[in-house]
């Protein structure tokens, strides 16, 4: 097996943010994912996010679980913290984590085999307890480290590559975190990146429990006719405005259509693309109203994509709990084990 190693030089006209860090510097190793992964390009909005803000890459604790999805953590921030959990279990041990030191900022990268099945309750407590973490889920609906197996958000009636009909109900991660609790709630593509970035950037600003659901086709498996998480199929039915491509020697394509309008453009190739904007009155801060939006729109085969939530006021499990600001571990033995008079007041406390 031959590896490939990045070079560590870096060009020196790349441009700086302002704590000194350049693009190259959020960069991790050399993905071994399949050409075309969408999640490659997860990867990058997740480090164009990190250099506009500023971000100090050891101020970034990113665990993930097992997948396809929990490998690209290694793609991005290398000079951040990392921790490979066991199967379904990464929210469990980022909630450990962020009660132990609550100064680094918590990233959660997960798949919807990862999420969906295994850790699914997992997903739904820290969802509910409000951990302070950005949670991102590359959704494309298999199992592609076991050969694309139907994965627990893959649509009912969706096909397989080799021709099989999935017959079992989607489980809708958007809706369980809106239903939950979660107070910063969107849906990205990884097809579009203009889209995906600032919903990155607007989830590590939130200070809360903060979901994103990204479509990411699997182009090894679920990148076919049929599939409801392939690229074609994801650009034709997104509610997101429009999606930009080069097309050689020919004329332009052009849409004018007013917010909340469906529109069906016709592509130089025959195909049409089903454009919608999202209409002006569209409130995101009424959890409610989102729920139900979601769901009409998904029975129309309509993905729905961008901000669909957010809490303006949300606290975290640590305002919760009513910890210390100081993190956890880096308070003594002195202040860890007061001794045996305080144990007695706590005691008597709770008689």
């Amino acid at each position: 097996m031959t590896y490939i190693a990045k070079p560590r030089l870096h060009h020196p006209s790349l441009e700086a943010n302002r704590v000194g860090y350049t693009r190259r510097d959020y960069e991790g190793k050399i993905s071994t994912l399949c050409a075309g992964c969408g999640h490659d390009s997860i990867s990058a909005a997740i480090i164009q996010a990190c250099w506009d803000l500023d971000i100090e890459p050891h101020r970034v604790a990113k665990l993930s679980g097992i997948g396809c999805s929990s490998k690209t953590p290694d793609y991005f921030l290398g000079a951040s913290h990392g921790f490979n959990t066991v199967h379904g279990r990464m929210p469990s041990v980022l909630t450990g984590a962020n009660l132990a030191n609550r100064d680094l900022l918590y990233l959660g990268v997960s798949g919807d085999g990862d999420s969906a099945s295994i850790g699914l309750g997992q997903f739904a407590h820290a969802m509910r307890r409000g951990v302070n973490m950005v949670y991102i889920v590359e959704n494309n609906g298999v199992y592609g480290l076991t050969k694309g197996q139907f994965s627990a958000t893959a649509d009912k009636g969706s096909k397989s590559k080799k021709g099989v009909l999935n017959a079992d109900s989607a489980i809708d991660l958007i809706g369980m975190a809106l239903q939950l609790g979660a107070t910063y709630v969107g849906r990205g593509f990884s097809g579009d990146k203009a889209q995906l970035v600032p919903l990155i950037k607007g989830a590590i600003r939130h200070g809360g429990a903060a979901f994103i659901d990204v479509i990411s086709p699997c182009v090894a498996f679920n990148n076919h006719a049929g599939s409801t998480k392939s690229y074609d199929y994801v650009r034709e039915h997104n509610e997101a405005v429009s999606r930009i491509d080069f097309i050689a020697g020919r004329e332009e394509i052009t849409a004018a259509y007013a917010p909340g309008e469906v529109v069906k453009v016709a592509q130089h190739d025959g195909t049409m693309l089903r454009l919608r904007k999202l209409h002006e009155g569209y409130d995101p801060t009424d959890r409610v109203a989102a729920m139900s939006f979601v769901q009409e729109r998904q029975a129309r085969g309509e993905v729905v994509t961008g901000l669909l939530y957010v809490e303006t006021d949300a606290t975290d499990l640590h305002a919760a709990l009513n910890t210390c600001t100081r993190p956890l571990n880096a308070l003594g033995r002195e202040m860890l084990c007061p001794g045996a008079a305080a144990l007695d007041r706590i005691n008597t406390s709770l008689r």
